[in-house]
C-alpha cells in the first residue's frame, strides 16, 4: 500500500510558474508509475502528465512545452513544474501512483489558480 499527498498549489498570475509536489510513503515508491491529473470546476478529471518507474515521461498535448514532470525516488517525491501558466490551467491537481501489481492510489489534490 502507498499513500500520496500533494502540496505546493496556490495563486499565480498568467505567465507565471509554479511547482507542485507529490510525496509518497508506505511502500517502495520506485516500483510505481506516477501521474498528475487535473479537474476544473464542472469538468471531468483529465490526464496531464506521467512519469514511469523507469523514468519515461508522457504529456497531454495542451501542456507539452510548458509542464515538466520528474521524480526523485530517493525522496519519494514526484514534481510537476508548470511554466507559462494560463487561466485555463486553473484546477485541482491530483497525483496518483499505480503499478501492474497494485491498484491506483490517489491524493486529495492541491488547488492551482491562475488569475491576475
Amino acid at each position: 500500500q502507498i499513500q500520496v499527498v500533494e502540496s505546493g498549489g496556490g495563486l499565480v498570475q498568467p505567465g507565471g510558474s509554479l511547482r507542485i509536489s507529490c510525496s509518497a510513503s508506505g511502500s517502495i515508491f520506485s516500483l510505481y508509475h506516477a501521474a498528475w491529473y487535473r479537474q476544473a470546476p464542472g469538468e471531468e478529471r483529465k490526464f496531464v502528465a506521467q512519469v514511469d518507474r523507469g523514468g519515461s515521461t508522457h504529456y497531454v498535448d495542451f501542456v507539452k512545452g510548458r509542464f515538466t514532470i520528474s521524480r526523485d525516488n530517493d525522496k519519494n517525491i514526484v514534481y510537476l513544474q508548470m511554466n507559462d501558466l494560463k487561466p485555463e490551467d486553473t484546477a485541482v491537481y491530483y497525483c496518483t501512483a499505480f503499478a501492474p501489481f497494485s491498484k491506483e492510489y490517489w491524493g486529495q489534490g492541491t488547488q492551482v489558480t491562475v488569475s491576475s
